[in-house]
């Protein structure tokens, strides 16, 4: 390791450990490399510009949050809800349910995880915790983990950043993030079936079936958004980056002229919100962006490789060995600094053993997503206490169940790749 890469490391290592954010910290590491280095200084600042202007898929980032702020705004979360519990509610574990089908529905709108607790989730906890009938800890644990489900379903941001270091095509990891997000669906309601026959839960008022359709008609506007996406894109008539633009003019339209749930003032806070948002992201996207620089200046990748290179192993091995340390990384690391910094060194070697690029993205993402929701450091939990006030020792306690049926997913995805890769062939994905 050279000097100038050891002193970055260090810097980064002091600045994170005394709790500087991890962008800032990554920063002001990479200037401390060029002025050991000797290099210009303005390199870092031409490093970020470039690469933030010379990507027009980054554009699609702000959009699809822009789209999500406004479907919140909007009210539309209590009409998808009241659809929700006219599909589910009627069954053991009904609330339970309705969590986990509002959490799939909203995740064709946002694409984040962030975005679907802040959404929805303090009304699901409110719903579920009324009259005792669920466990306060339970609760905030199953809106934690069904929240995860956004940015697998597309649209996904993250997939958007994982895009932009491994042009991949967006559109095949779009579609090769639905059977999975299916996957997590479905063995997140049967954990919920299973824990409500255990904890008895009582069964909820069945909705008249004479109600269903007014129910769903009102709903209809909002659940149509994420068939106006991805017909969009898989019609050939737009790019990811346009159907994101349609979409949150969509989104405008539904929550202003339909619901005529939007005034001047609530238009006012989504933009803020959205730009604060698209903000942060932005740093982060440019702080990896100038780390990249340096991981690529340094060679890392291709010595990475070469390492490789001289280890007998399988790529079912490499996989499960990467996934691991992504795990790992999780508990300390937010989800787009191990995409944007971490995935990119080892992407040379996952070409190298035949790794197909969308099923490692797919698998990446959600092994991120993960991360989201593990003690200590998920950024999922800190905004759930923040949002509830619920103590993280509550949610954390009931979290360990949700996270083990993810991983045992998670495990499924890596030794079955078609799990990943079966739709983005059916659309004409060749892949390896």
């Amino acid at each position: 390791m050279s000097f100038p890469l050891l002193s970055c490391l260090s810097v980064l290592v002091l600045l994170s450990t005394i709790g500087a954010p991890i962008p800032y910290a990554m920063i002001i590491s990479a200037i401390v490399y060029l002025a050991v280095k000797g290099q210009d200084l303005g390199l870092a600042a031409e490093q970020i510009i470039q690469g933030l202007y010379d990507s027009f898929v980054i554009l699609a980032i702000p959009l699809f949050i822009v789209a999500a702020n406004f479907m919140n705004a909007g009210s539309i979360s209590d009409r998808l809800t009241a659809f929700c519990l006219a599909l589910v509610g009627r069954l053991r574990g009904g609330l339970g349910h309705v969590n986990v089908v509002l959490s799939l529905i909203f995740a064709g709108m946002s694409g984040s995880a962030v975005a679907d607790i802040v959404g929805t989730g303090k009304m699901q906890i409110a719903m579920m915790i009324k009259d005792n009938r669920y466990p306060l800890g339970y609760a905030a644990a199953i809106t934690a983990a069904t929240s995860v489900i956004g940015p697998i379903i597309p649209p996904s941001i993250p997939m958007v950043l994982y895009s932009i270091v491994s042009d991949a095509s967006i559109g095949y990891l779009f579609l090769g993030g639905v059977i999975p997000g299916l996957m997590m669906t479905a063995v997140m309601m049967g954990l919920n079936s299973y824990m409500a026959h255990r904890l008895n839960v009582p069964l909820e008022e069945p909705v008249p079936l004479r109600e269903i359709p007014r129910i769903t008609f009102r709903a209809f506007p909002a659940l149509l958004m994420p068939i106006i996406l991805l017909g969009g894109i898989y019609g050939g008539a737009t790019t990811p980056t346009e159907a994101a633009a349609i979409a949150a003019a969509y989104a405008f339209l539904v929550a202003a002229v339909f619901y005529r749930a939007l005034n001047f003032a609530t238009v006012r806070a989504v933009m803020h919100d959205s730009v604060r948002s698209s903000a942060s992201v932005g740093l982060i996207i440019g702080s990896a962006l100038i780390f990249n620089y340096i991981v690529a200046s340094e060679n890392i990748p291709a010595q990475v490789s070469a390492l490789m290179k001289g280890v007998e192993i399988s790529p079912l091995m490499f996989l499960l060995m990467l996934n691991v340390l992504f795990l790992v990384l999780g508990c300390f690391l937010d989800a787009a600094t191990i995409i944007l910094v971490i995935l990119p060194v080892f992407i040379p070697t996952v070409k190298a053993l035949g790794i197909d690029l969308v099923h490692f993205g797919i698998v990446a993402v959600v092994n991120c997503m993960i991360g989201l929701i593990t003690p200590p450091y998920g950024v999922v939990l800190f905004v759930l206490n923040a949002i509830t006030g619920i103590p993280l020792k509550t949610i954390i306690e009931s979290m360990w169940p949700w996270l083990i049926v993810l991983i045992a997913t998670l495990l499924v995805m890596i030794v079955f790749p078609e799990t990943v890769l079966w739709l983005p062939r059916q659309f004409g994905y060749q892949g390896s």
